[in-house]
């Protein structure tokens, strides 16, 4: 049979129209809005998989679906509950108005029922428009973007770009959430009169994807392509954007502040060194803390520490690699096997080809950073490092606050064990004035 070679051409183009077509209406179609499970969970049991409900609210769709206090959640549209990463990614992909089967155990018998939930209000303020919108990042993921717009007169707006850490969690203020970083973001939006971006994590919020399974650079990417957003928009003075960061996101800000000249940086429970030293010396501050002698942190150290974050993070191997080789390691390990702190390898691995140091070497922009005394999680002798390198170079505008009693999440304690040991600490509201005073000081005019 012979193909009419022209007829063959007109098919494939308008196939490909077709394609390109359906790929717009997709792009353009909202990002789903989450949900919550309004209920609470029992943390899960080492041996056997599943979520136990704790409690749960009269109103709740999972308890109008048939589920009660007791029962185990097993898995939800087929995905098995047998990690809390798991379940942290089935948490934050919770979204509204899809069908969900929900397999669960009463009294040892097997049940499967359906679900359906409501969405989660949006974030509203009196006297401040609240813009949802979205950007891609390099992996091609939607990720959610919210912007908060003080209603004034129609000259261009200074702004923050804001940072958050580095775990799972979500970086908007919804019903029910009430952490120090909460309020700190809150009052930030309310009490600096500028415009406030922000960009969830690939699997946060109303964002696609995973964010643990989320590498660094893409991550990364995410906030590179949410700044530039930000840049483009006519009622933003480019001249005049600061990054806040706070914890990871506090050691990112100075690359983006450097990259895209940006007008200042706020950096709030930050590090300087790689990650490897990093992790090093957090385990002798925790084997401290847990009342271990020192020769006994020394032994650990040599002979588990240093060469377990070495495989990890200098020869690029995961936890699961590194333990079969050194089951000596099992005892004192308290990662997953391809995770940590709910993140995976290759996003430590690349982490720790990323120059922080070098970045804040670099930075001229006016800087603010802040230390809490009791924050065990970060050194002071890296934000020592951060003030010297700056003084160093002659920097004309910048400071180093070290805040007495307060802890890694913003929170006042008596001591740095307190805040370990999980202590209830307090807020003061001259905890996030100090932020509001920084972004007034430095963005009221333009630096560059």
């Amino acid at each position: 049979m012979k193909y009419n070679t022209r007829l063959i051409m007109l098919i494939c183009f308008w196939q490909c129209i077709d394609v390109a077509i359906a790929s717009n209406i997709k792009q353009f179609e909202p990002l789903q809005r989450r949900a919550k499970w309004n209920a609470q969970f029992n943390p899960m049991h080492q041996s056997r998989s599943g979520k136990e409900i704790k409690s749960i609210n009269s109103d709740s769709v999972l308890h109008k679906a048939g589920l009660k206090f007791g029962d185990i959640l097993l898995s939800v549209n087929g995905k098995k509950i047998d990690s809390n990463a798991i379940w942290s990614d089935l948490t934050d992909s919770l979204v509204a108005n899809k069908k969900y089967e929900l397999t669960f155990i009463r009294n040892g018998k097997k049940h499967i029922t359906k679900a359906k939930f409501k969405p989660i209000e949006r974030e509203k303020y009196n006297g401040i428009d609240v813009f949802y919108g979205d950007i891609i990042n390099n992996s091609g993921v939607r990720q959610r973007t919210i912007i908060t717009k003080p209603k004034k007169s129609n000259e261009k707006q200074a702004a923050i770009f804001m940072l958050q850490g580095l775990s799972c969690s979500s970086i908007e203020y919804t019903p029910g959430r009430s952490s120090n970083f909460i309020k700190t973001l809150q009052n930030i939006i309310t009490g600096t009169n500028m415009v406030v971006m922000r960009v969830e994590k690939p699997g946060l919020g109303d964002s696609e994807g995973d964010c643990s399974n989320t590498d660094f650079l893409t991550e990364l990417s995410g906030y590179e392509n949410a700044l530039k957003y930000l840049l483009t928009l006519d009622y933003i003075d480019p001249d005049r954007i600061i990054i806040y960061g706070n914890s990871m996101g506090s050691a990112i800000a100075p690359y983006l502040a450097n990259k895209y000249n940006l007008n200042g940086v706020i950096s709030d429970g930050t590090f300087y060194r790689s990650w490897f030293e990093h992790m090093l010396e957090i385990e002798r501050r925790i084997k401290t803390m847990q009342g271990l002698k020192q020769d006994e942190i020394s032994q650990l150290m040599n002979q588990v520490y240093i060469p377990l974050y070495y495989n990890m993070l200098i020869n690029k191997m995961s936890y699961e690699e590194i333990i079969t080789k050194n089951p000596l390691f099992t005892k004192h390990n308290y990662h997953q096997k391809n995770h940590m702190y709910g993140r995976p390898m290759s996003y430590y691995h690349q982490l720790q080809d990323f120059d922080f140091a070098g970045q804040w070497q670099k930075i001229t922009a006016p800087v603010r950073v802040r230390w809490g005394t009791n924050d065990w999680i970060m050194s002071e002798s890296d934000n020592d490092m951060i003030e010297g390198i700056l003084k160093q170079n002659k920097h004309s505008n910048f400071e180093v606050y070290k805040f007495s009693g307060m802890d890694h999440w913003s929170t006042i304690h008596a001591s740095a064990e307190n805040s370990f040991k999980g202590k209830k600490g307090k807020w003061e509201d001259r905890i996030s004035q100090q932020i509001i005073d920084w972004a007034i000081e430095i963005n009221t005019k333009s630096n560059r």
